[in-house]
């Protein structure tokens, strides 16, 4: 795993980053030195072997003028029929020459009328310096670089583990997870033991994690026949009794009751299982159509109206396809039609279909502005009174909405209206073959 963010990326970017700083430091060392060798060993031993020159002079005018391998003295009154003229010139003071002179520093001096002139060639002292120091510098670096690679190897080998370890929990599927992945057996050799308790901990979490799987698939497998069954039958139960001719009004109106109350079941039970499924591969995926999924959700929320003036427009700009699940859909959009019906007193509920999103718009009651933060939230209900579900409609609308990555955004201004933009982003538009106004 060599992403940006690893544990091998983080020690390489350490331990170059290590190297390099002491290479700096090793060349500031060096250049250091040499400035304080020329600045303060060269120079300081001149001016002591000009004032030891003057003292044995003073002592015996015959006194000997310096004269070594690197050092030559002159004095100007003397004998400096070899001297060059530029340095005959000089004032008072150190001096660096140029390098086409052969040499390199002269510290001129004065006493009793007299000049002295030590020319002093450095470069063999250059040489030395460079010898001495660039010549262990570079050995000493060269180990520091075997001690730090070997330093890298250790460190590598011991992250090794982790990083193996991070791979697997990377790959490890929460739909169908390997409990055998993570046991001693399967680790790398080198893995220590804080690893290994790693490994052990995480191999007990899928273990949990595939019996929770296991538990959700049982519990989605079982609901779906023991809760749609009675459902089905007290349904099929209410339609014979509406059938029959001599049932009195206030039992009819009880067994349209009833049979309302199986329909929010039925479509309650429905979106609970839509939600146990942890990931996506429990719906098909294909290209729907939101037009028509509209349609047939609109024809549903006609039946709530009852007696109250509403009326339900729709418009489309063109046939928006998204490639999805089409009970899931219909559960979204389903959920925000029945609430714009329930809250919706008299006036107009507007579907707009354009491209990439749709719009609905009721002339209903509205929601406070403290409420529109809550509104998602499990068995949350704006007005009791009002509502005949349980609460959670829109928190089903919500967590779809998240899962299938289709933000929904909501406006809404007391006894005005609420307005509510779902958009699709991977939806595409083809154009319609009817009269945009005419419907959907």
């Amino acid at each position: 795993m060599r992403t940006e963010g690893s544990l091998a990326h983080r020690l390489t970017r350490a331990i170059a980053l290590q190297a390099g700083l002491i290479t700096l430091t090793a060349v500031f060392g060096v250049y250091l030195t040499t400035v304080m060798l020329e600045e303060v060993l060269i120079k300081q031993a001149l001016r002591q072997e000009a004032a030891h020159f003057w003292d044995l002079r003073a002592k015996d005018p015959q006194f000997h003028l310096p004269n070594t391998a690197n050092l030559t003295g002159y004095l100007l009154n003397g004998d400096t029929h070899n001297l060059n003229a530029q340095l005959r010139e000089l004032p008072l003071g150190f001096h660096n020459l140029p390098s086409e002179m052969d040499l390199s520093i002269v510290y001129v001096t004065a006493q009793d009328g007299q000049r002295l002139l030590l020319l002093f060639d450095a470069r063999q002292v250059g040489e030395l310096a460079t010898y001495f120091g660039l010549v262990p510098l570079a050995a000493v670096l060269v180990l520091l670089y075997l001690a730090m690679w070997g330093a890298y190897r250790v460190s590598h080998r011991m992250f090794s583990p982790v990083t193996w370890l991070a791979r697997k929990v990377n790959e490890l599927d929460p739909q169908n997870p390997d409990v055998t992945a993570f046991r001693s057996e399967n680790l790398p050799g080198e893995a220590d033991q804080e690893v290994r308790v790693l490994a052990r901990a995480i191999s007990e979490f899928a273990e949990r994690l595939d019996a929770f799987v296991t538990r959700e698939r049982n519990f989605t497998r079982d609901a779906s026949h023991e809760l749609r069954s009675p459902l089905t039958v007290i349904r099929i139960a209410g339609e014979m009794l509406l059938i029959e001719q001599e049932l009195a009004p206030k039992a009819k109106n009880s067994v349209l009751r009833i049979q309302r109350a199986v329909q929010d079941m039925e479509e309650l039970t429905e979106m609970f299982l839509i939600l146990a499924r942890e990931s996506e591969q429990g719906f098909s995926h294909e290209p729907v159509c939101i037009n028509d999924v509209v349609k047939e959700e609109l024809a549903r929320a006609e039946l709530l109206i009852e007696e109250k003036p509403i009326e339900i427009q729709s418009n489309a700009v063109c046939r928006l396809v998204i490639n999805g699940s089409n009970k899931v859909l219909s559960v979204l959009i389903g959920n925000l039609l029945r609430n714009a019906v329930i809250y919706t007193n008299e006036g107009k509920i507007r579907v707009y279909i354009r491209k990439g999103e749709i719009v609905i718009e009721d002339s209903g009651v509205g929601i406070p502005n403290q409420q529109v933060t809550k509104i998602f939230k499990p068995f949350f209900r704006g007005n009791a009174t009002r509502s005949s579900g349980h609460g959670v409609g829109l928190t089903i609308v919500k967590r779809l909405s998240d899962r299938f990555k289709w933000p929904i955004e909501i406006d809404s201004t007391v006894q005005v209206g609420t307005r509510v933009i779902v958009r699709f982003p991977d939806s595409h538009c083809e154009a319609l073959t009817i009269d945009p106004e005419s419907g959907i």
